[in-house]
C-alpha cells in the first residue's frame, strides 16, 4: 500500500512541477514582464530542490537499503540533499526577488551578492556545526533548517506584497489580500509535516505532496485568479487593437465580439449583428474571459481601456 503511495505522489508531483512550469511560461510570454520571469526561475528552481533533495533520497533509500548497511544510503541522501540545497537557495532568492517586484519596490544592485554570500555562509556553518558534534543527524539538521529559513523567507515575501511600496503595487489590493496570507498558509502547510516527521513513510508523502501543490499556488492565481492588465510592458503607452488579438490569442470572430461588446451590444444585439446563434455568441465571450483573464464584460472593457487600444 505505501509503495503505491509513493509512486502515487511521484506522479503527482512530476503533473504539478510540469504544470507549473508550463503555465509560469505562458504568463512570462504574454504579458513580457520581468516579474514573470523571475516566477519562473523561482518554479525551476524549487522544483529542481524537490526532484534533487527530496525525491533523491527516497529514490536512494529505495534502492540501496535491502542487504547492506545503513551508512551507504545515509551518505548517498545527505550528498543528495546537499546536491540540492544551492537550488533551494536560489529559489528563495527568485521568491523575495519576485516579491519586491510585485510590491513597486526595487532591489539594491548588491542585494543578490549578499543574500548569496549570508545563506551559503549559514550552509557552511551548519555543516560545521554537524561535524563537530558528537552524535550527528545531518537530515534533521538540514530540517531544521529547511523550516525556519522557509519561514523567514516567506513571511518577508508575503509582508512585501501585502505591503507595497508606496501604492505601487502591480496587482490589486483584492489579490494582495489572497496571495500574501495564501503564500504564508502554504509555508505552514508544508513545515507542519516535517516537525513531527521521524522516518514515517506516509508523513513524508504528505511534505512532498504539499512542498509540490503549494508552489503551484502562484502560477494558478496569477493565471485564473486575478486581473493581469497591471503586468504588461509599462513601457507600452498604447497598442492597436491587432497586437491586443495578438497577444491574447483571440481568432478573428472572437475579436469582433470584443468590438461589439466595447460598443456595448448586449448578447441578442451582437447574434443577430453577426448573424449567429445566441448560445455561439455566449460560448466566444466565454473563451475570450479565459484567454483575457477576466470574468466580465466590465473587466474585459477596463483591460482595453487599460492597455490604450486604439
Amino acid at each position: 500500500m505505501l509503495t503505491i503511495l509513493v509512486y502515487l505522489v511521484f506522479i503527482i508531483s512530476v503533473a504539478l512541477s510540469a504544470g507549473s512550469i508550463v503555465l509560469t511560461s505562458r504568463l512570462r510570454n504574454r504579458y513580457k514582464s520581468d516579474v514573470f520571469s523571475i516566477l519562473l526561475y523561482y518554479e525551476v528552481f524549487i522544483y529542481t530542490f524537490g526532484f534533487y533533495g527530496i525525491w533523491g533520497q527516497v529514490v536512494i533509500r529505495a534502492f540501496l537499503s535491502s542487504g547492506i548497511s545503513s551508512e551507504i544510503p545515509d551518505k548517498f541522501s545527505n550528498f543528495s540533499m546537499l546536491l540540492g540545497l544551492p537550488f533551494l537557495v536560489f529559489g528563495w532568492l527568485m521568491l523575495m526577488q519576485f516579491a519586491t517586484g510585485l510590491s513597486g519596490k526595487k532591489t539594491g544592485k548588491w542585494f543578490v551578492a549578499l543574500f548569496l554570500i549570508t545563506n551559503f555562509s549559514i550552509l557552511v556553518l551548519l555543516g560545521y556545526i554537524i561535524t563537530k558534534t558528537e552524535k550527528p543527524d545531518p537530515m534533521s539538521s538540514i530540517r531544521n533548517y529547511f523550516i525556519i529559513m522557509n519561514l523567514v523567507y516567506t513571511f518577508v515575501a508575503s509582508y512585501m506584497i501585502h505591503f507595497p511600496w508606496k501604492g505601487r503595487s502591480l496587482i490589486h489590493e483584492y489579490d494582495r489580500r489572497i496571495i500574501s496570507p495564501v503564500l504564508f498558509l502554504i509555508m505552514m502547510a508544508q513545515c507542519a509535516p516535517l516537525l513531527f516527521y521521524a522516518d514515517q513513510v506516509w508523513l513524508g508523502m504528505i511534505f512532498i505532496f504539499t512542498f509540490f501543490a503549494g508552489n503551484t499556488f502562484l502560477p494558478l492565481y496569477l493565471t485564473y485568479g486575478t486581473l493581469l492588465s497591471a503586468f504588461t510592458d509599462e513601457s507600452v503607452d498604447k497598442i492597436s487593437f491587432g497586437e491586443f488579438c495578438t497577444r491574447f490569442e483571440v481568432s478573428p470572430r472572437e475579436s469582433e465580439i470584443v468590438r461589439e461588446i466595447c460598443n456595448g451590444l448586449s448578447n441578442k444585439e451582437i447574434s443577430d449583428k453577426l448573424f449567429i446563434s445566441l448560445q455561439t455568441v455566449k460560448d466566444h465571450t466565454h473563451r475570450i474571459y479565459i484567454k483575457t483573464n477576466v470574468k466580465s464584460r466590465v473587466q474585459l472593457i477596463n483591460l482595453i481601456k487599460e492597455l490604450k487600444i486604439l
